[in-house]
């Protein structure tokens, strides 16, 4: 049966006030759910992190979307995970589960029928289970070696019933399970990187190693170079630069504006008499997008990268950074 909306006056204001009230209902929750953390949550941190397979996450309904997205998540961050539908479980999909993996089962009311298969399979090949319910007396909480037990808080729809609230906490749960599993495998913005390789996410964590440029592609002059010269290479790199060294060590940044300062007798002078000293510089394992906001501040397009010692070893490029989709 399809609900009928009402056609009669409304109020934007009531409207808004019902979506405030929900908001208010499921940050309680979480504010209680922070407050009361399950008791078993550290065991279960442990118990994942001691696992040599993966986490085997199930659920039915609103429970089954949360529950696939607490396996990507999961997965995403270092921890092995894939999701399980409960009832492709019970027609063979059951063989996706080893007893080197940790099973994660979700289920607000810890009576869905679905998983009561999965449950007894985990049971007899002795694969620990972990389990997330809003009843600590339920049967799957019961049978579970873990227990991460949700607060008993009011679902925020207006009839009580919709699952608004549990899957919000769920969800929540699910997240600080992920992030406490990355801090305790010390997971790194590197890390990231490998498993998100494409798109915005990936290239946040772009460090300049990943997109400078090295090699023959640097403009690299000497402090006794004739301008004519320093000109060429800098017209060649096409970078908008030219890189003073000595011994390989920075000694000064030459650029567009060095050039425009310097037109008078410019092609009589040395490189290192009109390059910049004190250059803004960044490091190899500095983030892309550390080394994009430096340029913008500076109002530059290129920034020597150098090791500690000063050693010139690469060049990053403003349009590098873009290209890698740090806009």
């Amino acid at each position: 049966m399809t609900a009928t909306p009402s056609t009669g006056d409304h109020d934007d204001r009531d409207t808004v006030e019902e979506a405030l009230r929900v908001l208010r209902i499921e940050a309680d929750a979480l504010h209680r759910l922070a407050r009361e953390l399950p008791a078993d949550f550290a065991a279960a941190v442990d118990l994942i992190l001691q696992a040599r397979g993966r986490v085997v996450v199930s659920g039915v309904g609103k429970s089954g979307h949360v529950g696939r997205k607490i396996a990507a998540t999961l997965a995403s961050t270092g921890t092995p995970a894939q999701f399980v539908h409960a009832t492709e479980a019970s027609h063979g999909d059951m063989g996706m589960i080893g007893c080197d993996d940790v099973c994660l089962l979700l289920s607000n009311s810890g009576e869905t029928g679905e998983l009561n298969d999965l449950v007894a399979y985990s049971r007899r090949f002795r694969v620990p289970l972990i389990a997330i319910s809003s009843r600590p007396t339920s049967t799957l909480m019961r049978a579970a070696d873990l227990r991460l037990t949700l607060p008993d808080a009011p679902e925020a729809c207006a009839i009580g019933m919709a699952p608004t609230t549990s899957t919000t906490l769920a969800l929540a749960l699910g997240d600080a399970l992920a992030v406490a599993l990355m801090r305790r495998r010390a997971f790194t913005p590197d890390h990231f990187r490998v498993f998100h390789p494409g798109g915005r996410l990936g290239a946040r964590v772009a460090t300049v190693a990943q997109l400078m440029r090295t090699g023959a592609a640097l403009p690299l002059v000497g402090h006794e170079t004739p301008m004519d010269e320093t000109l060429l290479v800098m017209t060649s790199k096409s970078l908008g630069l030219a890189i003073v060294v000595e011994e390989g060590r920075l000694a000064g940044v030459i650029s567009d504006g060095d050039l425009r300062r310097n037109m008078a007798g410019l092609l009589e002078r040395r490189a290192g008499d009109i390059a910049s000293l004190t250059p803004a510089t960044v490091g190899a394992d500095q983030l892309a997008a550390e080394a994009l906001a430096l340029m913008t501040e500076r109002k530059i397009t290129a920034l020597p990268v150098v090791e500690g010692d000063g050693q010139v070893v690469g060049v990053v490029h403003v349009q590098d950074c873009l290209n890698a989709g740090l806009a």
